[in-house]
């Protein structure tokens, strides 16, 4: 988290996220491995260093590595460690990871980028509690409490024998999802009036809220980045700052005026759309979750939403 957030401005205000915090609380202290699932954007990072920051290893590191930008030939290295001269460009011994978090939390985000090979070092060291760094036969104890983070459906992977299933189970234990943006409108205003805080404090301005109009367009609008992409249409905006007393659509950076002028997704829209993906995919789920761009989780709320739980007859 950033300094002086708390933790319900991570989240927004709706009843879902407010029962959320309150889970996380109870996870935080426990030290049970942790998957973090949901879209690109809706705070999988800051989730999991919330997760050790409330919970008894917060003296101890917290080491992040993004799985998807690590060259697959350095993955296990990155993690695990290596000695000087175990792959050409090992100039110096490196501790990996595992070793730095010890006695703390280490947090995989985009785990099912892993290499079958490092997922398999991955479930071993989970289990054992051992790394065995390249170019060595000596094994290391630590003591590292495991979170890890994906926007894909390991499940799906799972079936498709792109990610290891004992992998799978050994990660799965507590499971936290982590809804999009789009499915929880309420909390737009309140995320929204955050960022802006921090911009204005940052820039010493007093640029205040969205009109009516605007807000309604931004609750219609699909947010496919989530809030990261919220969070960079007001650094956007503050670019040129808007003078007035409320932020209206023209006050936004060209590109987001268009793309909420073009916004006229409306729930019977989504609903209709869905109806049909599902008849082409002749009700096959997995497949309709893909053609949607949901996870499977958010497949189910969506049929329960719109009394779509079984096909009609």
């Amino acid at each position: 988290m950033l300094a002086g957030e708390t933790r319900d401005e991570l989240f927004g205000s709706s009843r879902a996220m407010l029962d959320l915090n309150e889970y996380l609380h109870k996870v935080a202290l426990s030290d049970a491995t942790v998957l973090i699932t949901g879209e690109t954007g809706t705070g999988k990072e800051r989730v999991a260093g919330n997760l050790h920051r409330l919970g008894p290893r917060s003296s101890g590191p917290f080491v992040s590595v993004n799985c998807a930008t690590l060259p697959e030939t350095l993955i296990e290295s990155e993690l695990f460690g290596h000695h000087r001269g175990a792959f050409t460009g090992a100039i110096a011994d490196f501790p990996g990871r595992f070793a730095e978090a010890d006695h703390g939390t280490l947090f995989l985000d985009e785990v099912g980028e892993l290499t079958h090979s490092a997922q398999a070092k991955l479930l071993r060291s989970i289990e054992d509690g051992e790394v065995v760094p390249l170019g060595s036969t000596r094994r290391r104890q630590v003591d590292v409490r495991i979170v890890v983070a994906t926007n894909a459906a390991l499940e799906d992977m799972v079936e498709r024998h792109s990610f290891r299933a004992d992998l799978f189970y050994r990660l799965n234990v507590v499971r936290i999802e982590l809804p999009p943006l789009r499915e929880r409108p309420d909390d737009i205003a309140p995320i929204l009036d955050h960022f802006i805080s921090q911009q204005n404090s940052r820039h010493a301005l007093s640029v205040g809220r969205p009109d009516a109009e605007l807000l309604d367009r931004m609750q219609r609008y699909d947010w496919p980045g989530n809030i990261r992409e919220l969070r960079n249409m007001v650094e956007a905006m503050f670019v040129d700052p808007p003078q007035g007393q409320s932020i209206s659509l023209a006050d936004l950076p060209p590109s987001f005026r268009r793309l909420f002028k073009e916004s006229s997704r409306t729930g019977e829209n989504e609903r209709q759309r869905l109806v049909e993906v599902l008849r082409e995919t002749k009700w096959n789920k997995v497949a309709a979750a893909r053609e949607m761009n949901w996870s499977r989780m958010t497949l189910y709320r969506k049929l329960a939403k719109y009394d779509l739980s079984s096909e009609p007859g």
